[in-house]
């Protein structure tokens, strides 16, 4: 089995179904936080030039997702997530001339484009493309937001920068995800729907683990000498 095939779940899942989505992807999301990439980055040892390539790649996969949302905002399930305020794609572009000082580098990326491919397919039932969005979105609010901490005290950021981690429309992350897993939670899915979803979910996890690997193999030409070192 590849990172890209769906694991086989030993049973349907019963209870709610972010807490199933939680949980029943830990083991994947552990595996991708503990990229040498992502370790180095949230130390100050990533360049400008690395960071570029993240950005690259990201915008990649965002272009993908949004598309697939907004074809998708009036289903039944992906509607109840769907939000315009989460979108990233702006930000990216901002992000992307801020720190490539306005050359937008071409980025070619197999690991990007397997991801774009895989989002583009979950739109053939609003489950799968769920299982995206809250990785994605979510993730960002969160975990995303150490990255945010890092970049602006590291390259002593002003106002532009990390405009990819900076949710204007949602002032407070916390209460917007806790609304956020209730949606979710809301949804009319039986156990073997909630068992797809987190089979995707799993999935969406190994795509962004092949991301950070892909970047792995660039570190030695984007290193850089943290500010307290």
């Amino acid at each position: 089995m590849t990172l890209l095939d769906s694991p086989t779940l030993a049973a349907p899942i019963p209870g709610p179904l972010s807490a199933a989505m939680r949980a029943g992807s830990m083991a994947e999301h552990k595996a991708a936080e503990g990229s040498t990439f992502v370790e180095r980055l949230l130390a100050g040892r990533i360049d400008e030039r690395g960071y570029v390539q993240f950005l690259g790649r990201l915008r990649i996969i965002y272009s993908a997702l949004e598309s697939v949302g907004r074809a998708l905002r009036d289903d039944p399930i992906a509607g109840a997530v769907h939000d315009p305020a989460l979108e990233r794609l702006a930000a990216l572009d901002d992000d992307i001339d801020f720190w490539s000082g306005g050359t937008h580098p071409l980025i070619s990326s197999k690991a990007a484009d397997a991801y774009a491919d895989r989002l583009e397919g979950s739109a053939a039932w609003g489950g799968l493309y769920v299982a995206h969005h809250y990785t994605r979105y979510l993730g960002d609010l969160s975990g995303g937001q150490a990255f945010k901490a890092v970049l602006t005290r590291e390259f002593a950021l002003g106002d532009r920068g990390v405009g990819f981690y900076s949710f204007t429309e949602v002032p407070k992350p916390k209460p917007y995800k806790d609304a956020y897993r209730a949606r979710l939670d809301t949804l009319d899915l039986g156990p073997d729907d909630k068992a797809r979803v987190v089979s995707e979910v799993k999935v969406a996890f190994n795509l962004n683990r092949q991301l950070f690997a892909e970047l792995n193999t660039g570190l030695q030409n984007w290193v850089r000498v943290p500010r307290d070192a």
